[in-house]
């Protein structure tokens, strides 16, 4: 059996009331809880907000609703605590699937894929990532005594880009647990972590007005 956690705080710096801003006239709520609900891997969905409003909206769909207390809506709030905070309530789930509001473009057949690899290849977690410039493994950061040293190690900075490993950055929209292992060690960057590769128009994810304006030109586009 899986869960698929659906945190959407109330409060946002970006733009105002974020999760129930509008998307092609829906809030961007809606399109993860349709992934969610039309994904054939996803038994119970739960959505976790502080905000009456997003709790309200997520009856309406037809999901399970969680309040979360006011200390787990700030800020610094990270996402292991409001993971945490809904197993308190829905504990008997094998895998977690934790799905945030802001990456409207992941569908139900990316959670689907995600999970089949997930699934096929025995990973632990999943994460899904889009391809990131390699270039980032040949920058420098300073130590402790003021000296340089490589990002990653002291022979990627003076490599030809060609000969560098590919590099991913996680996009936010997927991300699959085992709950055992969760709870044992509250990180989705477990032993035999998997990836699940997402292009660049579905990895979009809305964090400000120019983000949501982009999103909506790409939807009406298409």
């Amino acid at each position: 059996m899986n869960l698929a956690i659906i945190p959407a705080r109330a409060g946002s710096k970006g733009i105002k009331n974020k999760n129930l801003a509008l998307l092609n006239n829906k809030p961007l709520l809606y399109y993860t809880i349709h992934a969610a609900k039309n994904s054939h891997f996803i038994d119970k969905i739960v959505l976790n907000s502080d905000g009456d409003e997003i709790l309200e909206y997520g009856k309406t769909q037809d999901i399970a609703t969680l309040k979360r207390p006011s200390e787990l809506a700030q800020d610094d709030t990270t996402s292991d605590k409001v993971i945490l905070h809904t197993l308190e309530f829905y504990k008997h789930y094998e895998n977690i699937v934790f799905l945030q509001p802001t990456s409207p473009f992941r569908t139900y057949k990316h959670v689907d894929e995600a999970f089949l690899k997930f699934q096929e290849e025995q990973s632990n977690a999943l994460i899904s990532v889009t391809e990131y410039d390699n270039k980032i493994l040949k920058a420098f950061i300073v130590d402790k005594k003021g000296y340089l040293q490589g990002i990653c190690n002291d022979k990627y900075p003076f490599m030809p880009r060609q000969k560098l490993p590919k590099t991913y950055m996680s996009n936010g929209a997927i991300y699959i647990i085992k709950t055992d292992l969760f709870l044992k060690s509250p990180t989705f960057l477990q032993e035999k972590t998997n990836y699940y590769i997402m292009d660049k128009k579905s990895s979009l994810d809305i964090d400000n007005a120019k983000d949501l304006e982009k999103a909506n030109e790409l939807i009406n586009y298409n």
